[in-house]
């Protein structure tokens, strides 16, 4: 899979999304991500190419079955579905 793009800030484990470039919510998780300063990793599912977007929903599905966006996996233990401000602060446990 293409690597994803590393976003440097706060340690707080290991934090991975998955979203669309063409998604508002996923934007928006972006910019909340941004502004607690910590450190991610991201990768824009439809701009990957037709293997590398199979390998990335496939484990887009393994936490969400419903392979919506966006998508935050942290510590490979939970995860976030959509925008949801207050369960990403939670999760980053800043």
């Amino acid at each position: 899979m293409k690597p994803f793009t590393h976003v440097a800030g706060k340690d707080c484990g290991r934090i991975v999304f998955y979203g669309l470039s063409t998604c508002v919510w996923c934007k928006k998780t972006r910019r909340l991500l941004d502004d607690l300063g910590v450190a991610y990793d991201y990768v824009y599912v439809d701009l990957l190419n037709d293997e590398e977007r199979e390998r990335a929903m496939a484990e887009v599905r393994r936490w969400n079955p419903n392979e919506s966006f966006p998508t935050l996996v942290f510590n490979e233990a939970n995860c976030v579905l959509g925008y949801d401000e207050e369960k990403i602060k939670a999760a980053v446990k800043l």
